[in-house]
């Protein structure tokens, strides 16, 4: 195929299928193991200085904060984010010094609440470098691309577009048609960050609303760090088998961590904890402002069920959960009809 235009963003994350397929082989079993453990010692196994780093979720929804707070105390550093929909996660990893790049796609914003001050001035400071660009289709489908094992997805997605020009992807001549057509490289992130309401101790997860991209992110992972509001029995995943959208063989750690998005949102359980980010917001326009901010709540505190104390503890919890549920009835009414 002739090569038309070629994007000149870094290549993060990709790997000759043949090579990640002879690396999930040697690396991960389909054993069906008790793959419990702590923050601590998941962060300490899985991601080593440098790792090429995804979440799941979206945005401030089902986001593996407690990971994230682990990584910043445990000082990991030159890490490369894949800036799909990272706000929160992204901009205190950056304001601790963990981050030396990021593809962006959705990031450096906290969305309707302002720009994020830190992510922003590591950015125009060149502490982190933007090293590609992409859009959040191209996103979901370097994951796709990295979960059926194959080089490239075609698509006409970013075709006449500057981000295609800060890219990794290339423009190239379709066999099949002679009309220009994008080929958008395939990622296998090092390691895939999940918080999921529940699983059991082998990895069985199961998510309730929308995935995002957490279905090919997933199964495009090298190593998957899940945490979760609750370890349930195997014998329940097996009731409603269909719900389950992340099989074990993919996962290779499982933490329990009850409010283990804070202060991000769970979906049906909890709402946004909008002091605390707001909190981070306000002090992070200034490094110092962001080193107080770690001080307290992440270097100042043993584990996240004391930081959740910190953040306001049960009282706190409990509100935002009454507002979770008020904001889904106020999306549904029809949740609350009775049965006539």
């Amino acid at each position: 195929m002739d090569i038309l235009e070629e994007g000149k963003g870094e290549l993060l994350g990709f790997h000759d299928p043949d090579e990640h397929r002879a690396w999930i082989a040697a690396n991960k079993s389909a054993a069906l193991v008790d793959k419990r453990t702590t923050v601590k010692e998941a962060v300490e196994r899985f991601i080593p200085d440098g790792s090429y780093v995804a979440s799941g979720g979206f945005g401030h929804i089902r986001v593996a904060m407690s990971v994230i707070y682990e990584i910043i105390r445990q000082k990991k550093r030159n890490l490369a984010i894949a800036g799909k929909t990272a706000v929160h996660d992204l901009d205190t990893l950056i304001g601790a010094g963990c981050v030396s790049k990021v593809e962006a796609a959705y990031s450096f914003g906290h969305e309707l609440r302002g720009l994020s001050a830190a992510g922003r001035r590591a950015v125009e400071s060149g502490k982190v470098k933007v090293v590609a660009e992409t859009s959040n289709a191209g996103y979901q489908w370097r994951f796709l691309a990295g979960m059926m094992g194959v080089p490239f997805v075609a698509a006409r997605n970013l075709l006449g577009t500057d981000t295609l020009k800060y890219s990794s992807a290339k423009s190239v001549t379709d066999p099949f048609t002679g009309k220009p057509v994008t080929l958008i490289p395939s990622a296998n992130p090092d390691v895939v960050l999940m918080h999921v309401p529940r699983c059991d101790k082998f990895g069985n997860c199961q998510i309730d609303g929308i995935l995002i991209m957490d279905y090919e992110l997933a199964r495009s992972a090298r190593r998957l760090v899940v945490t979760t509001e609750k370890i349930i029995e195997e014998a329940e995943i097996r009731r409603e088998p269909w719900r389950t959208v992340i099989p074990y063989m993919y996962v290779d750690a499982v933490i329990e961590v009850p409010h283990g998005s804070h202060p991000c949102q769970m979906p049906y359980l909890y709402f946004f904890d909008e002091e605390i980010i707001g909190e981070w917001m306000s002090v992070s326009k200034t490094d110092e402002g962001a080193e107080r901010f770690f001080d307290k709540y992440v270097y100042g505190v043993k584990d996240f069920a004391e930081y959740l104390e910190l953040a306001g503890g049960a009282k706190k919890l409990e509100h935002l959960r009454r507002v979770e549920a008020l904001e889904e009835r106020m999306r549904a009414p029809w949740l609350d009809r009775k049965k006539e």
